[in-house]
């Protein structure tokens, strides 16, 4: 083991921290053994009248393995996006004057990560995220699926470790516990009737990792964008070698942010009569007006439903304006993530791409 376990949290994550926190305690290791696991809201966020912010740690953490858990995303505390960056830096200094052992961030969406290279004379925010966070001693670094392989190049693993962690197996677990669930059903309805659909080029890959699991076929959309607005898609085409019509089918891709890609590409799939339109999307970002279009498709009866991951907080207001969402927990995934590294044990586990029949045929699943 690396040290005593410590879970900590600034205030856009506590209620996911918590999350966590309970799984840990229902592994072996823990469970019964009367040890103390939940720490999380024991760092305290102080404002001076001037606006300027500190940051102070409420127990010792000298020589301890201490995972920090932040996003600057939406939260259900409100924070917005540059306060809890700033709270983030702050809270990383405040752990390594209080002398911790190690500090890994586990940051679930890296919303900096939208921001990863020069097209122009712009700066780079993931650049300068990464190198705040090591200038300031920080030493892992875990995140689910980034938004672009490339960011990672930028991390150097002899100041800071990173590892970016597929999450799409989890929405993949879902979809075959609660609509596919038997072999039989895999084999005469999925494999015949549903298709997965990139949402544009640079999404293929993710399509076709889908298609794959589930062994079905692959359609790929390729977008033309007005570059003159941000997050303006102006048209969409359809490739596939194989009829569309009366098929089911889940358009995939990493994140949904205005939903403008994803409004585009659904109504033109209705278009060419296909049964169903679903979305699967680890990242519900969900910048305005995603929420408008993606509840006006519903209610047109274009989209059936959306399966997201957790990874951006989606509260009780916000489901119950979307009802065909569907949100897959991933707490238990960053509990299992967590013990595994304080015990210096492979995460090899959770890079495996996932095979729906295997999973079916068998009652393993992932555990410590």
């Amino acid at each position: 083991m690396r040290g005593e376990l410590l879970i900590l949290s600034t205030r856009s994550m506590r209620e996911y921290a918590s999350r966590v926190a309970f799984q840990i305690e229902t592994f072996p290791d823990y469970r019964g053994s009367g040890k103390q696991r939940d720490f999380v809201g024991k760092l305290t966020t102080l404002r001076f009248a001037d606006g300027e912010m500190e940051v102070e740690v409420h127990t010792s953490l000298r020589g301890k393995d201490v995972f920090l858990f932040a996003t600057a995303s939406r939260n259900e505390f409100g924070v917005e996006v540059d306060e809890a960056k700033i709270e983030l830096y702050h809270s990383i200094d405040a752990l390594r004057r209080a002398q911790a052992g190690r500090i890994t961030l586990f940051e679930p969406y890296c919303s900096a990560s939208r921001s990863d290279r020069t097209t122009r004379r712009n700066s780079v925010g993931f650049w300068v995220h990464y190198k705040t966070l090591v200038s300031l001693g920080l030493d892992h670094i875990i995140t689910y699926q980034l938004h672009s392989d490339k960011s990672k190049t930028a991390i150097d693993p002899a100041l800071c470790a990173i590892d970016d962690v597929p999450v799409g197996s989890l929405i993949k677990e879902y979809l075959t516990d609660n609509f596919i669930k038997t072999s039989q059903y895999l084999e005469q309805v999925v494999q015949k009737e549903w298709l997965f659909c990139s949402v544009d080029a640079g999404s293929e890959g993710i399509a076709k990792r889908y298609a794959n699991a589930f062994g079905t076929r692959l359609m790929i959309a390729h977008k033309h964008r007005d570059y003159q607005q941000a997050n303006t898609v102006e048209s969409v085409n359809i490739l596939s070698d194989t009829p569309i019509e009366g098929k089911e089918v889940w358009v995939v891709d990493d994140m949904i942010d205005t939903a403008g890609s994803v409004y585009t590409l659904v109504k033109e799939l209705r278009k060419r009569n296909v049964a169903s339109i679903n979305i699967a999307s680890v990242h519900p970002v969900f910048s305005d007006p995603a929420i408008a279009r993606l509840k006006s498709l519903y209610d047109d009866g274009l989209l059936d439903r959306a399966v997201v991951v957790d990874t951006v907080a989606c509260p009780e207001t916000l489901r119950q304006q979307m009802p065909f969402l569907h949100v897959v927990s991933s707490a238990r995934r960053s509990a299992e993530i967590i013990m595994r590294l304080n015990q210096e044990q492979s995460l090899s586990p959770f890079f495996e791409d996932f095979n729906c029949r295997d999973y079916l045929n068998s009652s393993l699943k992932l555990f410590i």
